[in-house]
């Protein structure tokens, strides 16, 4: 998820800043001035920049977006006894002749923990990305370093002050009775999640030419950090307690400060860099090429780091397109773009937070089968940082080849009509998706997996490339907060739906799983709407003498869409 910030905007998901929004004039009085990409000399070096990059895939895979491995974590929690006061003792027997107790309550409350959760990694996505545009990288990932410990060793008011024991870590209760300490835990550990990746999106920057795979890359490490609570479970089943594990990734914040102070500006990266751009404690100010930049900086003009990434310009070199923020957001194109999103987002989110209840419904309470697919889907999340990049491939194909990409208006329509496809292959990979996830057989199971890890990925990189493509630059870090908030709101409709299928549908989700495959087809209007507004805007070109092949660097006005 990713709101408006200067240097770059990512998630989930940021394949299309390189490719559609264009970018902006070089400075003036900087005829030397490489462009993004060119490895400037006298400025961080290339090893550095490698430890940046790698050293920020390691942390968005470990540590940003491990709530998505809730299922891992619940099967760990009920072996713990957490909520198991709401187990209540069952007539019904079994493979073994034992009673099984009724634990649907348990696994309501287990689902509206990551209803919650989930809700708050999406939501905090607006005022998150504000607070990142309006003081930094240093402040945010400070931020970040506060609140994600709190989950794991805080104490809350009234915790842990009648004890003899050490004060409970937020994640780890010494007993059952605090179990209700899961809710502001797994929101504190979106939130810092959150503004973990959306430092990290900016790294991008320094690779230029290569900045839509790393971005593409770090998404997908995002969707891959969910397996970190497959290895927690697989290192709780050998032994190991789970409150040092978390206590363990507690410590890990010092990984963090570390990569503040030396591998990360204090502001934001620039975006094309300057000459001899560097950062980090070795560069707390500028470095003296830097500085000599600077001073030969005509004065008035805005330096690197205050100018935005996204162009006040239309790409065709217009005055500043005149569409205003409420205009886009009236649109009928962002309208269907935010129910493209909800939907399959909803889809998502309801098979996250029920796999372990349907896995125990489809195994009849075998605990081995149920740990079994646990583990094997977990390990399908891993392969998201494998599955993002080709998003952006369908996305950017038609920049292939040997003839010059088209400017201005027409730039801007080729992009579009590129985003048509990736946003109606997105839409059958989660149909395809839901209509396993339907088939009540075990086995299916497997297919479901490998579908939802494709499709989750396809869907938040396809979510900020189609915003950055169709929509005034200027505008995608507001838009993109406002559509990821508004899809929170929508999935707060799992905790209906869970507590549907565990009362009036006693505990089978067999048809609300074909309600939702119903629902998911309502995304396939977006991908039509956008096709259509494509000839519109073909047919205006048209209107107005404009030659859909005229070449490169032709001064066209940017279209409004509608």
């Amino acid at each position: 998820m990713r709101p408006h910030y200067r240097p770059l905007h990512g998630d989930r998901q940021g394949d299309a800043l390189a490719g559609g929004s264009g970018g902006r004039r070089e400075p003036a009085g900087a005829a030397g001035t490489p462009r993004a990409g060119d490895m400037a000399g006298g400025g961080a070096g290339v090893a550095k920049r490698l430890g940046t990059l790698l050293s920020g895939l390691l942390e968005c895979g470990a540590f940003c977006g491990i709530i998505f491995g809730w299922a891992s974590l619940v099967f760990v929690l009920k072996d713990l006894g957490y909520f198991e006061e709401l187990c209540e003792p069952a007539a019904a027997s079994g493979p073994n002749r034992t009673m099984l107790p009724d634990c649907s309550r348990q696994d309501e409350q287990f689902s509206l923990v990551f209803t919650i959760g989930s809700f708050m990694n999406n939501f905090m996505t607006f005022p998150m990305g504000f607070i990142f545009d309006r003081f930094g990288t240093a402040v945010a990932r400070l931020i970040a370093m506060w609140v994600r410990p709190r989950w794991r060793q805080g104490t809350w008011p009234g915790v842990g002050r009648h004890s003899r024991d050490p004060p409970p870590s937020l994640l780890t209760p010494v007993s059952p009775e605090l179990a209700v300490l899961l809710f502001p835990a797994m929101s504190m550990l979106s939130v810092g999640g959150i503004l973990l990746i959306l430092t990290n999106m900016q790294v991008g920057n320094l690779f230029g030419k290569y900045r839509s795979i790393i971005i593409t890359l770090y998404n997908g490490a995002f969707d891959s950090s969910s397996a970190i609570f497959l290895i927690i479970k697989v290192l709780y089943e050998h032994g190991l307690s789970l409150r040092a594990m978390f206590l363990f990734m507690a410590a890990c914040s010092a990984w963090h400060l570390l990569r503040t102070l030396f591998l990360m500006p204090r502001t934001r990266i620039p975006y094309p860099l300057p000459p001899a751009y560097d950062y980090g404690l070795r560069c707390p100010g500028r470095s003296q090429s830097y500085r000599t930049y600077e001073e030969k900086r005509p004065p008035g003009e805005a330096g690197p780091e205050e100018t935005p990434l996204e162009p006040t310009t239309p790409r065709g070199g217009g005055d500043p397109p005149g569409m205003p923020f409420g205009a886009c957001v009236r649109s009928g194109l962002f309208a269907w773009h935010v129910a493209w999103l909800s939907v399959m987002q909803l889809r998502h989110y309801l098979f996250i937070g029920t796999l372990n209840p349907l896995l125990d419904h489809l195994a009849r309470g075998d605990p081995h089968l149920v740990s079994t697919y646990t583990n094997a889907f977990a390990f399908t999340q891993l392969c998201g940082v494998l599955c993002a990049p080709w998003n952006g491939l369908i996305l950017d194909r038609h920049k292939r080849g040997k003839a010059p990409r088209p400017e201005g208006a027409l730039g801007a329509l080729a992009d579009l009509r590129a985003s048509v496809l990736s946003l109606a292959v997105t839409v059958a990979q989660c149909l395809l998706f839901s209509v396993c996830a339907a088939v009540p057989v075990l086995p299916v199971q497997f297919a479901t997996f490998v579908l939802q890890v494709i499709s989750r990925s396809f869907l938040y990189g396809g979510n900020a490339a189609f915003l950055a493509i169709a929509f005034p630059p200027q505008h995608f870090g507001k838009l993109y907060g406002l559509a990821m908030a508004l899809s929170a709101l929508v999935a707060l409709l799992q905790y209906p739906c869970v507590t549907l299928v565990r009362g009036p549908l006693h505990g089978d989700p067999f048809y609300v799983n074909l309600g939702l495959i119903a629902v998911v087809l309502v995304a396939f209007v977006s991908p039509v709407v956008v096709a259509r507004e494509c000839r519109r805007r073909a047919k205006e070109l048209g209107a107005a003498g404009t030659p859909l092949a005229a070449p490169p660097g032709a001064e066209t006005p940017d279209e409004v869409p509608r």
